[in-house]
């Protein structure tokens, strides 16, 4: 028997922030991003909800490896030596030796990075299978189809189950808390491209899915439409990024002005409460960092 299961890991104690996917398939248990480190007891809880306990786990499909989606790998690997972690070429160095995704990260939050994803373990190089797009996965009776999605980041990558119809996107599709219609980018640095993204788009939507996974929240089930009023949003707000810019008097300022331009935006579609949830949930003020750094690249590319 086939079925895939939604788990809410809680993250800093709020529901529907980040999910992962239990899939299970005649005896074989694989999870779709584990999450962070901070919510390992939660996903834990979880499981044995189900009657399952991380050593009962075959596979670990990572969307890619930014902390809130593959941090608590290290640590599930620890508990069960004989788990495969699926990971793009690109990120797997840096599941190996978190070190550098460690520096990067507390950049971003130099004050907060422990109490927001806790410990982020090093995972053993004979525990990864690499994977670049084009593979077919068989997990029990289940295939599922690999597919380089980047533009979120450049070692992305998103899980079609075919038979289930459901792709798996992580950050692909952008934040859409489930029960809303509202999908917001989320652009954080160091290497959101916007041009690549739209190609991703494109891969997604050729195998027609009937709904997406999304690991900011849950299911949307017409992703057609959301991908659609997503990639309007994401270009918009980067034309949004491109004219503070150039009238902000400091970085401080434009990162004012487009939070409270974006905000405002949210604000328009959701009550206050969601609002504030899909702003935490997609880290507002990472977005315009992530946009302004990919808007000044380009151009100094350009010039």
């Amino acid at each position: 028997m086939n079925s895939i299961i939604k788990l809410d890991d809680l993250w800093m104690g709020r529901p529907r922030s980040i999910a992962t996917a239990l899939l299970e398939s005649d005896g074989h248990r694989t999870i779709v991003d584990p999450g962070p480190g901070s919510t390992l007891e939660t996903l834990r809880q979880g499981l044995r909800s189900r009657s399952i306990s991380v050593s009962d786990l075959d596979a670990v499909l990572l969307t890619h490896i930014h902390l809130d989606h593959a941090g608590a790998t290290g640590a599930l690997v620890g508990e069960n030596p004989r788990l495969a972690v699926y990971v793009h070429t690109n990120g797997a160095p840096h599941m190996i030796d978190p070190s550098k995704l460690l520096a990067s990260a507390q950049r971003l939050w130099p004050n907060d990075l422990q109490r927001l994803f806790g410990e982020t373990l090093p995972v053993p190089a004979e525990n990864l299978h690499i994977v670049e797009g084009g593979e077919t996965l068989t997990l029990g009776s289940r295939q599922v189809e690999v597919v380089y999605t980047p533009g979120h980041a450049s070692h992305h990558v998103s899980y079609f189950d075919k038979a289930e119809g459901v792709a798996f996107v992580g950050d692909t599709a952008g934040v859409r808390i489930e029960g809303n219609a509202f999908a917001m980018p989320a652009t954080p640095p160091p290497d959101i491209d916007l041009g690549i993204w739209d190609t991703s788009f494109a891969a997604i939507l050729e195998r027609k899915p009937a709904r997406l996974f999304l690991t900011h929240f849950g299911y949307s089930d017409n992703p057609s439409e959301h991908i659609l009023h997503f990639r309007e949003r994401l270009h918009r707000w980067a034309t949004l990024t491109a004219e503070i810019l150039r009238t902000a008097a400091s970085d401080s300022a434009a990162m004012d002005a487009f939070m409270a331009a974006t905000y405002a935006e949210i604000s328009e579609h959701l009550p206050a409460d969601e609002a504030d949830h899909y702003a935490f949930s997609a880290g507002l003020n990472l977005s315009f960092l992530g946009l302004a750094r990919y808007l000044r690249k380009r151009a100094s590319v350009a010039s």
